[in-house]
């Protein structure tokens, strides 16, 4: 790739990000104060789960980071962290518009309804928000977009250039995440007047995350070493604890307020972890392995990408066995894919993508309302439906990104870049001595 090309790409992000910068400081976007109908209570938990989910970003980073070789530690690590800057300049320009501004047809926001976050501002909305701020309830979501594109990067890690990257994570979070969320959690979304139910995100971040790592995977091709790589136990460990305490706040806040459901979803978001992590070592015993602290921690997220879509949907019997199973299902994908000429880095697909599209249905399944245990079939359908769905747009959406984004700047670094690492050819930074 010519000097040249790469400077042009960065100039335009940079660009991008300043014009928006500049004109959130300019145009006269009215952020209205008013009343709202939130218990301060409800307020305070709904700024500390926001506070949680964000938290989920930097443990995703030691999570990912723990699993690539020493020479690829900063670069994984910074590919989550800077969807906090990237996605927050985006989200606050058009993103929240897209997944939450007035419905066009049930499948996209109108980009102009909230653009700059005009009119988000402390007073309540009529429908969207159950009575918080309004600029409260589009920060939580926020966090929520924030951590699915960085999801995907493990799917690709140890050969991406980081310009690239951001090239495709800020096309993604417009094109695919923002629509997703649309038609999931907009009151006039076409899935969610199907009826489809998505407590917290499994639908809209995990699977989504997981179809298009399949597709990233894919598209970039094998690592041209794919020996296993020493592993980083104590890093991987303190992510998990990352996620599952900020999962709390993904799950248990997605009710929206201090409440019994909060209260629900928070217990179910332990269960469900708690007995993947069992589920997913007693698996590698089962299959003649040793009990690893890795597989514990892969199964325990594994539970909390299970959980997502049901947490607030679920009794607490059904959340063990959702994270027990779906730990067992996405342990055998996994091994499947090391079978195969599939390079997901990370197990993104196995774990994120399997583990979401599990939840999903197992939602349908066991909802105490309308779930095929009360003998209903209109829900489970619905879901089954919604899965070829998405699946298929954003596998589709996102292998056409990957080649845009090829077009734009090429995504795979050299043979030399990547045998030297990309910490040190992306960012001139190392964790080696």
């Amino acid at each position: 790739m010519s000097e040249k090309r790469k400077l042009l790409v960065v100039r335009s992000i940079v660009f991008l990000l300043f014009a928006i910068a500049a004109l959130a400081a300019i145009l006269p976007t009215p952020h209205p104060e008013g009343e709202y109908s939130a218990t301060t209570g409800d307020v305070a938990w709904m700024i500390t789960s926001a506070g949680l989910v964000l938290l989920m970003t930097p443990g995703l980073s030691f999570f990912y980071g723990g699993m690539v070789r020493p020479k690829n530690i900063i670069s994984t690590l910074l590919q989550s962290f800077v969807a906090l800057g990237i996605i927050t300049f985006l989200w606050y320009a058009v993103g929240f518009s897209l997944a939450f501004g007035d419905s066009l047809g049930g499948f996209i926001g109108n980009p102009l309804t909230y653009a700059f976050f005009k009119d988000v501002g402390t007073a309540q909305h009529p429908v969207l928000g159950s009575g918080l701020p309004f600029v409260l309830f589009a920060a939580f979501q926020m966090k929520f977009a924030i951590i699915t594109p960085a999801l995907i990067t493990g799917s690709f890690a140890e050969r991406i250039r980081f310009w690239a990257y951001l090239v495709f994570m800020m096309l993604f979070s417009l094109l695919v995440y923002c629509p997703l969320a649309h038609w999931t959690w907009h009151p006039d979304g076409f899935l969610a007047k199907w009826g489809v139910l998505d407590f917290a995100g499994g639908t809209v971040v995990h699977i989504s995350a997981g179809v298009a790592a399949l597709a990233g995977a894919i598209h970039m091709g094998p690592r041209r070493d794919t020996t296993p790589a020493p592993i980083n136990i104590p890093y991987v460990i303190l992510g998990t604890g990352l996620l599952w305490f900020g999962w709390f706040g993904f799950n248990s806040g997605s009710a929206l307020g201090a409440n019994a459901l909060a209260v629900d979803a928070f217990i179910n978001t332990h269960l469900a972890s708690a007995s993947a992590l069992i589920g997913w070592v007693l698996t590698d015993v089962y299959r003649g392995r040793k009990i690893s602290a890795l597989g514990a921690c892969i199964g325990a997220v594994v539970g909390l990408v299970a959980i997502t879509p049901a947490a607030g949907f679920v009794g607490y019997g059904a959340s063990l066995f959702i994270g027990f199973t779906s730990a067992i299902i996405s342990n055998y994908a996994v091994r499947r894919r090391e079978r195969s000429s599939l390079d997901d880095t990370l197990d993104v697909f196995p774990c994120h993508g399997v583990g979401g599209i599990s939840g999903m249905i197992f939602t349908a399944v066991f909802a105490r309302v309308g779930g095929l245990i009360t003998g209903s079939t209109e829900l489970f359908l619905a879901h089954l439906a919604a899965l070829v769905v998405v699946v298929a747009f954003v596998f589709g959406v996102s292998w056409l990104l990957y080649k845009l984004t090829e077009r734009i700047i090429p995504m795979r670094v050299s043979e030399a870049q990547e045998i030297d690492g990309l910490d040190l050819t992306q960012h001139r930074e190392s964790v080696l001595v």
